[in-house]
C-alpha cells in the first residue's frame, strides 16, 4: 500500500481490515507505516490471489472516492 495525501488514515485502517483481514492493531501499525514511510507491505500472497487483492481495494477505493494505491510485487 502507498501514502498519498487524501485517503484518511480511518479508511486505510477499514480497507486493511476488510480486505486483508487484519486486526485493529496490526491494522493501525501498518497504516502509520504507510503514512511514515511512503508504503508498507499488507501481506504475502500468491500472485493470483494478490492481484485481486489489489483490484478489490482499488475498486473499493474509487467507489469511495480516494486515490489509494495498493500494488504487487515479488518476494
Amino acid at each position: 500500500m502507498h501514502n498519498d495525501d487524501y485517503t484518511t488514515t480511518d479508511f486505510v485502517v477499514e480497507v486493511l481490515q476488510r480486505f486483508f483481514a487484519l486486526d485493529i492493531e496490526r491494522a493501525v501499525a501498518i497504516m502509520l507505516k504507510v503514512h511514515h514511510e511512503g508504503k508498507a507491505v499488507c501481506g504475502v500472497f500468491s500472485r493470483d490471489i494478490a492481484m485481486t487483492k489489489v483490484e478489490l481495494v482499488r475498486d473499493y477505493a474509487r467507489q469511495h472516492e480516494y486515490p489509494l494505491r495498493c500494488s504487487c510485487e515479488p518476494v
